[in-house]
């Protein structure tokens, strides 16, 4: 594929995805709906919600220092948190782009070489991933029997067609890879090895407990922005925490496949939602307005933030 026709899917692919999702997701439940529902929000707690989602982009740019500091270079904190909301706001157009941008930034303002830079990048994502697979792996304790029961409801009748289909695509993946040599068997490896890597690598910093403190207290504060939105919406008081989990990891990953979310943030919150039984138009809207509040505060502080980067810097 030539670089152009790549660098070109890359920028619309995730774009037409989210315009499929948001015309999915208006096609459930009509804008007028939503904007009325939406009327009958209380906006107090969303603004909890976007004070626990600034703390959290505060911790993260704090804890950026810590990676940078044993290299031999000490970052401005307002550098690093400019640097981190533009990374949200430009992620809105590319997806993963913000992160290169983020580490450009610092090359710009800070004299930290891009490889370094980007290579700090890298260890926080891994960092993330692992506590993202640790609140997966404490929602599957916790409603383990529920998810079991759920499945077995739902996939019953078309298990073995399932998993046949399931093998049927493993063997072909298998046949395509193997000629390459098992390109997809050393993926997984070096993906492995790198998670491995990097985790281990946290733990020979000066400050790793800070690290590890501000990794967990970044998490902590997105699940809390997540469930304190539902007291926002009359109709979702009392939901179910494994609900609030569970729709919080669906939306997560929304954020990361497409454009911060556009569209598929609210389908992602009322596939999760719908499990528990509860109800089409409060789910859609909570996903919409739960996702408007967020991305209004990236766009504002994201926005600001590139117009103030070269004046703070100015000397």
């Amino acid at each position: 594929m030539k670089p152009s026709l790549k660098k070109i899917l890359t920028i619309a692919i995730p774009i037409l995805i989210s315009i499929g999702l948001v015309w999915y997701s208006l096609s459930k439940v009509p804008l007028s709906q939503i904007i009325e529902e939406a009327k009958q929000a209380n906006y107090w707690w969303i603004l909890v919600s976007v004070v626990c989602l600034n703390l959290s982009h505060l911790s993260r740019a704090y804890r950026w220092l810590f990676m940078l500091e044993p290299m031999g270079y000490n970052v401005k904190f307002g550098n690093s948190i400019m640097a981190v909301f533009a990374t949200y706001l430009i992620n809105y157009g590319i997806p993963r782009s913000g992160e290169v941008a983020r580490a450009t930034i610092l090359t710009n303002y800070e004299d930290v070489p891009f490889e370094k830079g980007f290579g700090t990048i890298v260890s926080e994502r891994i960092a993330d991933m692992i506590v993202m697979l640790g609140i997966i792996g404490i929602t599957l304790i916790l409603q383990f029997e529920f998810i079991i029961e759920f499945f077995s409801d739902k996939l019953s009748a078309n298990i073995f067609v399932i998993l046949g289909a399931g093998l049927l695509l493993f063997g072909l993946l298998f046949l395509i890879f193997r000629k390459s040599n098992y390109f997809l068997v050393n993926k997984i490896r070096g993906f492995i090895s790198g998670l491995i890597e990097g985790a281990l690598s946290i733990f020979k910093m000066k400050k790793k407990w800070a690290f590890i403190g501000h990794t967990l207290f970044i998490w902590g504060m997105y699940v809390l922005m997540f469930y304190t939105t539902t007291f926002a919406f009359e109709s979702l008081h009392g939901i179910p925490f494994a609900a609030v989990l569970i729709g919080f990891i669906s939306a997560s990953f929304s954020v990361a496949a497409t454009n911060g979310g556009t569209g598929a943030y609210p389908a992602a919150v009322y596939a999760a939602f719908s499990i528990f039984g509860v109800a089409k138009d409060p789910t859609f809207t909570f996903g919409w307005v739960l996702w408007g509040s967020q991305t209004l505060m990236i766009i504002v502080l994201g926005g600001l933030s590139l117009l103030y980067l070269p004046i703070y810097n100015r000397k």
